[in-house]
C-alpha cells in the first residue's frame, strides 16, 4: 500500500512539474516580449536624445508591481527584487542595442 501511495504521489508531482515547466516557458515568452519592447523604448530614447537610465521611472515600475503583488497575495519584497533584476536585464538590452546601432552608423 505504501508503494502504491508513493507511486501516486510521484505521478502527481511529475504532473505538477510539467505544469511548472509550461508556466516557465510562458514566463520566458513574456520576458522576451518585454525585452523587445525595452529595445523599442531604447531606440525612441536615443532618437529623443534621452539617456537609457531613468531611475525615477524604474522606481515607479517597481512600486507598481510590488503593490500589485500584494493585491494578489504574493510576497511584495521578493517580487520587487525580481523586477529590479528584470529592469536591469532590459536596461542592459537597451545599452547593447544602442551600442550596436552606433557601431552600424559608424561603418
Amino acid at each position: 500500500m505504501t508503494r502504491e501511495r508513493d507511486a501516486k504521489g510521484m505521478a502527481a508531482i511529475d504532473s505538477l512539474r510539467v505544469r511548472i515547466e509550461k508556466a516557465d516557458d510562458a514566463l520566458l515568452a513574456l520576458l522576451q516580449r518585454r525585452m523587445r519592447l525595452a529595445r523599442a523604448i531604447g531606440k525612441a530614447k536615443q532618437e529623443a536624445g534621452l539617456p537609457i537610465l531613468d531611475p525615477a521611472r524604474e522606481a515607479r515600475v517597481v512600486r507598481r508591481v510590488a503593490a500589485r503583488a500584494r493585491e494578489l497575495g504574493m510576497p511584495a519584497e521578493e517580487v520587487r527584487s525580481l523586477f529590479w533584476n528584470i529592469i536591469a536585464l532590459c536596461r542592459s538590452e537597451q545599452i547593447h542595442a544602442r551600442t550596436a546601432r552606433s557601431a552600424r552608423s559608424v561603418k
